[in-house]
């Protein structure tokens, strides 16, 4: 039976930070994953530049029945010690929008790293590996795999959630954490577009679809300022992202499609100033001409804005600056950014992410509950929680 220190179950962004820092510390190191090739999140992310990270990463920025668990580890590895990382490495990196920083060349920049930090440390990768039983033994942890069996001191779960399946993304994390005595929250796709079913709507969003415009998003008591973009499928874009996260099936998303101004008072001085342009020409001057159209044709009647009454340019006041929409529902794990929910942070160590039901087993990233928002926050989350369990494994 091969013996290590510490083995890692998957190879992503936790999995190998993890690997890392464990063997920097002096750990023998061993990373097993199912699939052929290590980190392909990583390779697919930020449309393959890899937001890392962000500037302004901090603990509101992230998701969980225990807001406070992630503090910890979030404090101890912050933004700017993956930068370091980054920088120390010559990797050539901007700032996109609202802290988000990608990589200027590809992602693979961010995965070449992290394996030659692998590497210099001494940390084993074995891909192609799949897990058939995990047993708890007086010395730690024995595994029977597709390649012989492993025995270990420490197990860290780093196997991620549900989300992008076709990616080799599985439910394994929590099967383990279910056998070691662990509670798991309710999983569910967050960062994910909408679908719409409402014929009207969905025939909007059919013909608009690739728009792109700049909105505010909001739900339960939470809103984003992005862009949102129509699909053939319904809405998605970075506000819609977003926004999925905080709602669930049969809750209204209200979209103020005019940010920037009051919709009525902008609507009463057009009348003023210009009195006889039609709606769909003064909308053409803040949306595109297609969009502008389509709002006024769909929405409206278009007409001479002299000829609009009081009560009317109210209306269509209110529903440019408080769109009501009832999503049929998201597009789920297939093209989701992250998985709510997972494995109840109560009963995992804040400091080490060490199984407080199983002295020896340590859980980190997403198969976690703890879920980032959109912009480098859950690669964040990654580094962080990979730091705590490796100073400890």
């Amino acid at each position: 039976m091969y013996s290590t220190d510490v083995i890692i179950l998957g190879a992503g962004a936790a999995g190998l930070m993890c690997a890392l820092l464990s063997a920097q510390r002096g750990r023998r190191v061993l990373v097993l994953d199912h699939a052929n090739k290590p980190g392909k999140k990583i390779l697919m992310s930020g449309g393959g530049r890899c937001n890392f990270t962000n500037m302004y990463t901090e603990p509101a920025n992230f998701l969980s029945h225990n807001p406070h668990f992630c503090k910890s580890a979030l404090a101890r590895y912050t933004q700017w010690d993956f930068i370091e990382l980054v920088c120390k490495h010559g990797v050539p990196y901007h700032e996109k929008k609202l802290g988000q920083l990608f990589c200027d060349n590809k992602s693979s920049d961010i995965l070449d790293m992290l394996l030659a930090e692998c590497d210099q440390a001494g940390a084993e990768l074995r891909m192609n590996t799949s897990i058939e039983q995990i047993d708890k033994t007086e010395g730690g942890y024995a595994l029977q795999t597709s390649a012989g069996p492993f025995a270990c001191q420490s197990l860290v779960i780093a196997t991620g959630g549900l989300s992008i399946p076709t990616l080799g993304a599985t439910g394994f994390g929590y099967q383990v954490a279910r056998q070691f005595g662990h509670a798991l929250l309710p999983t569910r796709a967050g960062l994910v577009p909408f679908t719409i079913t409402e014929p009207q709507l969905k025939a909007l969003c059919t013909e608009l679809s690739g728009t792109s415009l700049d909105c505010v998003a909001s739900c339960n008591g939470t809103s984003f300022r992005e862009n949102l973009l129509f699909t053939h499928r319904g809405l998605s874009g970075p506000a819609i992202l977003q926004i999925s996260s905080f709602w669930e099936a049969g809750d209204t998303v209200e979209i103020n499609l005019l940010p920037d101004r009051d919709a009525l008072e902008w609507l009463q001085g057009q009348q003023v100033e210009r009195p006889n342009s039609e709606l769909k020409t003064v909308l053409s001057e803040v949306f595109t001409r297609k969009l502008a159209n389509l709002l006024a044709e769909q929405w409206f009647v278009s007409k001479p804005l002299k000829q609009y009454t009081p009560a009317e340019l109210t209306q269509i006041a209110g529903q440019l600056s408080a769109w009501q929409v009832v999503p049929a529902g998201t597009e789920g794990y297939r093209t989701a950014e992250v998985t709510l929910g997972g494995v109840d942070t109560r009963e995992v160590s804040s400091k080490t992410m060490e199984s407080l039901k199983s002295p020896g087993l340590y859980f980190i990233g997403e198969v976690l509950d703890v879920s980032g928002h959109l912009g480098g926050f859950n690669f964040q989350w990654a580094w962080a929680s990979a730091n705590a369990a490796a100073q400890f494994v």
